[in-house]
């Protein structure tokens, strides 16, 4: 780890340490209600506690925290009070899966469950019963906003209007943008390496089974998956359908902690599987992650198989499209004529940064129409690599937006705005109908929405 990387990581561990220090401060002092909103209240060590965890993660406030962080609590309540009514209800897996990442993801950065707990002063079973809570709100919050906006949909009318009330020099500028076709293979590895990583694996059972190694640290010096790695191979608690389905059968299978699985074939290499423990539907297991290695000479006749297909789709002897369809291992795309669909936005527009590096280099000097040389990149997916060629099929330059090339941007604009009018309303009209009641010394504040005071 790097000295720059190091100091990081320790100002990070101070600043979560001086969090729960205040935190458990502001806990120990006398605690008060200070809100009624219905019949939920909300007391002044919530406050507190929500002021000091923006204030160590740097979230700015915009306006006193006395008066704004209690009214986004009440705003909460009114929401969750809602969700009660029409019976909106957060999917417990999903909250739960949530949860899980997030504990993963203390683990790792602290270094391990124990220091975990003694950083937060808590029990892992309370750090996570209280992040279920807070994450099964936030989607119960996020669901119910879904359910009152539903039905705004604005019309093509609507949208040619709202753009054309927009002054100029208010439209945004859109982004730079381009629309990629590729085809890929992976060149093919020889069975001779296959059986190498296959052996390998074998090894590392045998020394688990027979007690002179131990799994977890095996896969911290030797499973290619990095991220898990760092745990010891562990996954965290998964339902079935968040594994690829050959791994997911065997892992499902096991039943003896002290037992490694066979070895696993999956789309990111081989595997072996060790179980932690199983929860109802639920699973954690540790696991190491071998793949084979291609060789420079298997990359080599890959590129000049490539370069042929180019040659072919250069001469009008066969269409890029139809070049996917024939060669294409790529199984994402290859039904879409090798189009690629950015899965932030879920359209086929890229802006050059959301590419994979190497791609975004190949196609950045390229034109419409034009494909680009083969090449070589990481598939991140599968995180290994593959041989491609790419075709840009339409380029944006920047520009403001206008209503030929950008109508979803201006609907989504139209959508935003409409939802957090009606929100808004929404909120205004929720307070005439719900009993609030303030304490008086938190009453003088220049609220966002001054009906709670009637």
């Amino acid at each position: 780890m790097s000295k720059i990387k190091v100091m990081g990581y320790r100002l990070w561990v101070i600043g979560l340490l001086t969090l729960c220090s205040v935190v458990s401060r502001a806990q120990a002092v006398i605690d008060e209600v200070i809100w009624v909103v219905g019949d939920e209240a909300i007391l002044r060590s919530e406050v507190e506690e929500e002021r000091l965890r923006a204030q160590y993660e740097g979230t700015q406030i915009k306006g006193d925290p006395y008066c704004v962080i209690p009214e986004q609590i009440a705003i909460q309540k009114l929401f969750l009070h809602q969700a009660i009514i029409d019976s909106v209800e957060a999917n417990e897996s999903t909250v739960s899966h949530q949860v899980d990442m997030r504990l993963n993801y203390y683990i790792n950065q602290i270094g391990s469950k124990e220091k975990m707990e003694e950083y937060f002063r808590k029990t892992s079973s309370e750090i996570r019963e209280e992040m279920m809570t807070s994450v099964r709100n936030q989607m119960i919050i996020q669901q119910m906003q879904s359910k009152l906006t539903s039905d705004i949909k604005p019309t093509p009318a609507d949208i040619r209007r709202y753009y054309n009330s927009l002054p100029l020099d208010s439209l945004p500028m859109m982004p730079a943008q381009v629309e990629v076709q590729i085809l890929s293979f992976e060149p093919p590895v020889p069975a001779e390496e296959t059986e190498r990583v296959k052996q390998r694996l074998r090894e590392f059972t045998e020394r688990v089974q027979n007690g002179t190694a131990d799994f977890g640290m095996l896969a911290r010096l030797y499973s290619e998956d990095t991220e898990s790695a760092k745990r010891g191979g562990e996954l965290g608690f998964v339902g079935k359908g968040q594994l690829v389905k050959e791994f997911a059968e065997v892992a499902f299978n096991l039943n003896d902690p002290k037992r490694v699985s066979r070895i696993v074939q999956t789309e990111y290499g081989y595997h072996i599987i060790q179980l932690i423990e199983k929860k109802g539907e639920r699973i954690n297991c540790r696991h190491i992650l071998l793949r084979p290695r291609i060789s420079a000479t298997d990359k080599v006749n890959a590129i000049e198989r490539l370069d042929s297909i180019r040659q072919l789709i250069a001469s009008d002897s066969i269409q890029f499209e139809q070049a996917v369809i024939r060669f294409s291992e790529d199984k994402n795309t290859v039904m879409n004529a090798g189009l690629m669909i950015n899965p932030n936005t879920g359209s086929s527009r890229f802006e050059y940064q959301d590419l994979a590096p190497e791609i975004a280099k190949q196609i950045y000097n390229l034109n419409e129409g034009e494909v680009s040389q083969p090449f070589v990149m990481m598939d991140q997916t599968k995180n290994r690599e593959v041989c491609a060629i790419v075709r840009v099929a339409k380029k944006t330059d920047i520009h403001r937006a206008n209503l030929q090339d950008d109508f979803q941007a201006i609907k989504s604009m139209l959508e935003q705005k409409l939802s957090a009018e009606f929100i808004h309303d929404w909120i205004l009209k929720k307070q005439k109908s719900t009993y609030v009641q303030i304490s008086p010394e938190w009453q003088n504040c220049d609220f966002e929405y001054p009906g709670w005071i009637h």
